[in-house]
């Protein structure tokens, strides 16, 4: 939901008692956006023109657009004077394209982190608009309708030789790349998203698909050039709820431009088109329009998809055209002469003309075992913790079944530092191109260069080693601030808009101890009534409260001052507390928690019998520091047994008074300390 600000509010408040939703929407629109690029509805169909004008800036010698026609209008002409209009590529261009799906860590299908289905559509669709296909959305029976002849293909084969499925996925950590004008959008993109993931742009087509977060920005393309500079940059970009169709996946969209047009008239400048409307009525064919003859003269950005005919000569708008800014459910046209001017681009513009020749749409073989590894990031922000898995330390890997077989099982071996190696077995359920992200937990951790590499697939050694190895510097997470008590007041000011808002807190198990209710938008100029809970959480557990704002604006700033916070029931200690946080913000604390982290010196020490039912016994391995102090705990942090070594043959516990059920015991050399679980049958 998009929000006024407070001031509007109260100034409304003194006019009516109520005010409706539509008096609530933003007006404030993205900054560095011509009007014209504007649709009615109020997207910003295209920002190619503010992306070109701003590459200029930082390269004058990049070509201007009298630079480039000049360069291009012979190989027009000669495209032109070419018998029945042919093909100078010798017949189809296949494109090989690599999607960069650019995430913040949500799951697989969740938010911004589409579905290979959603991006295979988008490549489908602009094949069906590019070749003019018969039986699809694609196909037109315009007289100067043009089979385009270039068709996308998803790489099969990455900038490493290895196998892939074109789709490169990428967790940067950040929420979105909403700002407050385009500019900083794309300074965003260019020094953060592209140099990080772009492919080789001679040889695949870079498609960016990333979350824009209300900015009502759809897409942007760079124009291309001869000048070899801005190499780094040089793809097209969509939100998106804008990529791919909603006719052929299901998926994250964005109706009314939710059938893949947004790529498709991106992927147009991309290859060297304007805009139908380029010039207004006056740029018909000349050096304000768009240079190509059979478009009609458009005045300005047609929105939805009723004929009109905006300028006095020329006939209806071409409202069909896949360069004007109607609704994607009306667009299936690229003329002639649009496709002779794409035909010219890819003939001789340096970086688009390689395309033609790259072989990286070209299967290469496979083998039937092959399993690829990646390291993922995790996200966390300066001072941010959080609860421990129960497995202790770990690191977040995704595998990938690079084979021809399904995958089954692997064996990943690590190291830190070039130490100890250990293995972890993983199983699962793979067909080709699927792959699994998980935690992986890593025994004896210490900060340091963690190497990782799978040696085995289904069982045997994996077939292709170029893609099994990974490295990164790993260090181990700071545990949560540990609370002592165990009684909390959770307060929260919601804003004028609370449907937009929920919270819960869980525990370390994920188990949901406490949740937000559906909430209700504010119907007049008061704040809500300030919510307060009374919360009593057991010991020896960890807690994790999460609160989310669908608007992606928190609950401060502008919308009635809301806020939230978690103290101890005196007042004077603040666990947690937040109101600008964006889309989401989760903070982590402890209650008297006995923590299981391993310490070197100790990693060897073990008890037994486990399960027990009378004595428990500790195993210390010579060349321990003497052990000190043992103690008991039960699950709800409650010592029940307590112990001074002065006896280094006395390492035991007598548990026979025990109750049955699951017990914590902790062993410590004064220094270093270390918590094992028992069982007492």
């Amino acid at each position: 939901m998009k929000k006024t600000t407070l001031l509007s509010l109260i100034a409304l408040s003194f006019l009516s008692v109520g005010y409706t939703q539509e008096v609530k929407q933003k007006t404030k629109r993205l900054e560095g956006i011509k009007p014209e690029n504007f649709t009615p509805s109020g997207m910003i169909r295209c920002a190619t023109d503010e992306y070109e004008e701003l590459l200029y800036s930082k390269d004058p010698k990049r070509m201007s657009k009298e630079q480039f026609e000049a360069y291009i209008a012979p190989y027009v002409e000669q495209y032109k004077n070419t018998p029945a209009n042919a093909s100078q590529s010798g017949g189809i261009i296949y494109i090989p394209v690599v999607v960069h799906v650019i995430h913040n860590g949500d799951a697989y299908g969740t938010n911004e982190n589409i579905t290979d289905e959603q991006v295979q559509s988008q490549i489908t669709v602009m094949t069906q608009d590019y070749r003019r296909m018969a039986g699809t959305p694609g196909f037109n029976t315009n007289a100067v309708g043009a089979d385009v002849q270039i068709e996308f293909v998803l790489a099969k084969v990455d900038p490493n030789g290895n196998p892939t499925n074109g789709i490169n996925r990428v967790n940067l950590c950040r929420d979105n790349y909403n700002a407050g004008s385009f500019a900083e959008i794309q300074d965003l993109i260019d020094a953060e998203v592209k140099p990080q993931t772009i492919w080789n742009p001679t040889l695949y087509m870079n498609m960016w698909s990333v979350n824009w977060d209300g900015s009502d920005l759809l897409g942007y393309a760079q124009f291309p050039s001869n000048n070899t500079s801005l190499a780094n940059t040089d793809g097209v970009v969509a939100g998106y709820g804008f990529f791919g169709s909603s006719s052929l996946a299901t998926g994250n969209f964005s109706p009314p431009f939710d059938k893949g047009r947004t790529m498709t008239h991106e992927v147009g400048h991309f290859l060297g088109l304007y805009h139908t409307f380029q010039g207004g009525c006056a740029g018909e064919n000349n050096t304000s329009g768009d240079f190509c003859a059979d478009t009609p003269a458009v005045a300005s950005p047609n929105g939805g998809c009723s004929p009109i005919n905006s300028c006095p000569t020329g006939g209806n708008d071409m409202i069909q055209n896949y360069m004007d800014y109607t609704d994607d459910a009306c667009m299936n046209i690229f003329t002639i002469e649009q496709k002779a001017r794409i035909t010219s681009v890819m003939n001789s513009m340096q970086r688009r003309a390689s395309l033609k020749t790259s072989t990286k749409d070209q299967p290469i073989p496979l083998f039937v075992n092959d399993a690829e590894l990646k390291l993922e990031r995790v996200c966390t922000t300066a001072g941010e913790t959080s609860c421990p898995t129960g497995s202790g330390p770990t690191v977040k890997v995704t595998i990938y079944n690079r084979g021809t077989s399904a995958l089954t099982s692997a064996v990943i071996a690590y190291n830190i530092n070039g130490g100890t190696s250990y293995n972890y077995n993983w199983s699962g359920n793979l067909a080709q191109d699927k792959f699994a992200t998980f935690d992986m937990p890593i025994t004896n951790a210490t900060s340091g260069t963690l190497n990782a590499a799978i040696t085995t697939a289904n069982g045997v050694t994996d077939q292709r080693a170029t893609n099994n190895s990974v490295s990164t510097t790993y260090t181990i997470p700071t545990l949560p601030t540990n609370y002592s008590f165990n009684n909390y007041v959770f307060r929260l000011q919601r804003d004028f808009y609370g449907a937009e808002t929920t919270w819960t807190l869980k525990n370390q198990a994920g188990t949901t101890l406490y949740s937000s209710i559906p909430y209700s938008n504010s119907t007049s100029a008061v704040l809500p009534t300030l919510i307060t809970q009374n919360w009593t959480l057991p010991s020896n557990d960890c807690y994790t409260f999460t609160i989310n704002d669908t608007a992606g604006d928190g609950i401060c700033c502008g919308y009635g001052q809301g806020y939230y916070d978690i103290k101890s029931t005196d007042g004077v200690t603040i666990v947690a507390s937040g109101a600008s946080f964006g889309s989401s913000e989760s903070k982590a604390f402890s209650v008297n928690f006995l923590s299981n982290e391993t310490f070197e010196t100790l990693n060897d020490v073990y008890v037994f019998p486990n399960p027990t039912k009378s004595i428990l016994n500790i195993a210390v391995p010579s060349g321990v520091e003497m052990i000190k102090n043992v103690a008991v705990y039960n699950y709800l942090g409650q010592v029940v047994a307590q112990k001074n070594i002065t006896n280094q043959d006395d390492l035991s516990i007598d548990t026979t008074n025990f109750s049955n059920g699951v017990y914590l015991i902790t062993v410590s050399n004064g220094a270093q300390s270390k918590t094992l679980r028992f069982i007492k049958e």
